[in-house]
């Protein structure tokens, strides 16, 4: 069904999109979504970019076909930014192949994903061309799903939805049918400034942290007991903590960041709850003052473990690379939420690569792992479009 040289074909595309520097932050995705659109193009495949949400960060899609069922294959052009490039032992951006891995930033997250996304739609665009296939293909390639931005949300709430969702991210292409969700906290606890040779003038919000910071400690431990057994255990880290402007000045706030995991069972407005519920507790007993803002938000997401989408991936992947056949979860949080929660659409996570990969300096992908994955999600998508 694959060419010969079908790993020089893939490994083609992956450099050509890594090549193209996405860092989101600041969000430099419109290079990369140009050269989708233009690749699409030269193959006379419709394909047009959306200026939506954000008119100067357009995303790039591609139809196939016009008939049912329709198979949406997803995958994110933003990447982390690259950091320190002296810790890097390959140009990040040069996407360099060395022995049997390709290196650089967002090689395994995920543009190996978009790469084999764009080659598996061209194909099933010959396959309904010649009359082999019937149905449809959309390729979503989109912007923002590092920083929780509504890139696919928009693409599947303006039509670019179907059947069937498959986002390609990194899974060691194992087909996930959860997902945990992640939020993020910001709780500020107020204190009054005062010079420090006069502490007691003040109130000193590090003192005054001190009660919150054992309450999300002991709440942590709690929600550990929570266990989902795709995703694992829940958590409640603490990762960072600020307070104080000057050394000889009472700090009058201290700010702590909570990491919240939940898994598929627990929703966004519950975890809420908890924590409104914890800081007025604290606020109660040690009479501190507190506040608390929601600044990230990805749901949590989850399909039947048995759906006919996840089947048929997991046929195919253990056919062609020998990939555990047993259910999945993912244990970070992906757009797949969208296609689950907001449009009811069965969707999995499925993808090559190894997530371990992801946001590290010198980043790689198996060129092998990807030539894989692109013969597996054409069987895949021809077994469900026939």
């Amino acid at each position: 069904m694959v060419s010969n040289n079908i790993e020089d074909e893939c490994i083609s595309v992956v450099s050509e999109l890594v090549q193209r520097e996405s860092e989101n932050p600041p969000g430099n995705e419109q290079a990369c979504a140009e050269y989708i659109v233009d690749w699409f193009s030269d193959r006379d495949i419709e394909t047009r970019l959306v200026e939506e949400p954000y008119a100067d960060r357009p995303q790039a899609v591609a139809r196939v076909g016009d008939g049912s069922p329709t198979v949406v294959l997803n995958g994110h052009i933003d990447v982390v930014p690259a950091g320190d490039r002296e810790q890097w032992s390959y140009d990040p951006y040069a996407a360099t192949v060395d022995g049997e891995y390709l290196y650089g930033r967002g090689s395994t997250d995920m543009k190996a994903g978009v790469a084999i996304g764009m080659l598996t739609t061209a194909w099933v665009a010959e396959q309904i061309d010649s009359g082999e296939l019937s149905g449809s293909v959309i390729m979503q390639a989109v912007i923002g799903e590092e920083t929780a931005e509504p890139g696919t949300k928009t693409l599947l709430e303006n039509g670019y939805d179907g059947d069937y969702g498959v986002v390609l991210e990194p899974t060691g292409m194992r087909a996930a049918t959860s997902e945990k969700g992640l939020v993020w906290y910001e709780i500020t606890v107020e204190g009054e400034p005062s010079h420090a040779s006069r502490p007691d003038q003040g109130r000193n919000a590090i003192q005054d942290a001190r009660p919150v910071l054992t309450a999300l400690t002991e709440y942590d431990t709690d929600v550990r007991e929570r266990t989902d057994e795709l995703v694992g255990n829940a958590y409640a880290t603490i990762t960072k903590f600020e307070a104080g402007t000057k050394e000889n000045v009472v700090p009058e706030r201290a700010t702590i960041t909570i990491d919240r995991r939940m898994i598929p069972a627990e929703s966004v407005e519950e975890v809420d709850q908890e924590i409104a519920e914890l800081l007025s507790g604290v606020e109660e007993e040690y009479n501190v003052q507190t506040e608390w803002e929601r600044t990230r938000t990805y749901e949590s997401a989850a399909i039947e473990t048995d759906s006919d989408l996840a089947t048929v991936f997991r046929k195919h992947s253990e056919s062609v690379a020998g990939v555990s056949s047993d259910p999945f979860g993912v244990k970070a949080s992906t757009d797949v939420r969208n296609f689950i929660n907001d449009v009811n659409t069965e969707a999995i996570t499925w993808g090559p690569g190894d997530l371990s990969q992801a946001h590290t300096y010198n980043e790689r992908i198996s060129t092998q792992a990807v030539a894989n994955g692109y013969e597996i999600l054409c069987r895949s998508v021809e077994e469900l479009l026939s």
